[in-house]
């Protein structure tokens, strides 16, 4: 099969994944535009790719795994690694950066919040998208962390694949402690979140702001913001929903018990009782709040 067909092979075999990738396209242009969706695109792509290709061959840096090229001649392969694979972690990473800025964005004044809401009777903060808080050291530390949970759902149930559409992929040569995953997957993922991230923080700054940032930090995001907590969550739902239909509870009720904690946070950010820390506030970003 050659390059187009195994192009639409993969489409079809995985569009579970395109359809999350659309969704990140459509929720980034909003919220980055163009220029920095694509570059944010490239940049975790072909990280997560070399450190994909690397691990399947050195170990480094998610310790070893093997996949087993049952769809070799379906989907598209780059190297020994599926093209639909470290496509995920693009989406997978900005959905992460996304709740890192919905908690850590500072809010205009202290009472004010959104006028745009969805259910009339409840209004949002109206969260700055602050220059100098969304390439901030914090922002990062707390995507990566995000990155790194999500897979906590993600990776187990793809490991069980074969009950399932996704199919047996790969595996690991040892089991792992958590559910048959190492813990050396999981700071692969912290490795590929920093690194990809930090490149694309570093690039960011070089480019001049996007259209509709004008205003640098007086520029309200919050809605675009929660279109990509919308898709972290959407991702997190349809691994644990997956999770459950093969008949693993314990799995998914580990799955949701992690992300309680997190949810409830999210709500109280919600409903305006939350605030970031000190050192990300707007007095201390040079954001001005209001009276």
């Amino acid at each position: 099969m050659g390059l187009p067909g195994l192009l639409l092979g993969t489409l079809l075999l995985r569009p579970y994944v395109f359809v999350f990738m659309a969704a990140f396209l459509f929720c980034s242009v909003r919220l980055l535009g163009w220029r920095r969706t694509v570059l944010f695109w490239v940049v975790t792509w072909f990280t997560a790719f070399v450190c994909e290709a690397s691990s399947i061959r050195t170990g480094i840096p998610f310790g070893w795994y093997f996949y087993t090229n049952s769809t070799i001649d379906q989907e598209l392969f780059i190297v020994g690694v599926p093209f639909f694979d470290s496509l995920s972690f693009s989406f997978l990473l900005y959905a992460s950066y996304c709740l890192a800025l919905f908690y850590l964005l500072p809010a205009r004044g202290n009472h004010e919040v959104e006028p745009v809401n969805m259910f009339r009777r409840h209004t949002w903060p109206a969260l700055l998208f602050s220059s100098r808080i969304r390439t901030s050291w914090p922002v990062l530390k707390l995507t990566v962390l995000f990155f790194t949970f999500i897979d906590i759902i993600i990776d187990p149930v793809a490991l069980r694949g074969e009950r399932w559409f996704l199919g047996k992929i790969y595996y690991y040569p040892e089991p792992g402690v958590y559910y048959g995953v190492p813990v050396a997957n999981f700071v692969g993922w912290a490795v590929v979140g920093l690194l990809a991230l930090s490149a694309y923080f570093f690039l960011d700054r070089q480019l001049s702001p996007a259209r509709g940032h004008r205003d640098g930090d007086h520029t309200v995001m919050t809605g675009n913001v929660l279109l990509g907590v919308g898709l972290y969550y959407g991702v997190l739902a349809f691994n644990l929903g997956v999770t459950f239909w093969i008949g693993e509870a314990q799995l998914g009720m580990t799955g949701l018990l992690i992300f309680l904690p997190l949810t409830a946070l999210l709500i109280l950010r919600l409903l305006g009782r939350l605030s970031p820390p000190s050192h990300v506030s707007p007095q201390s970003s040079g954001v001005p709040s209001n009276p």
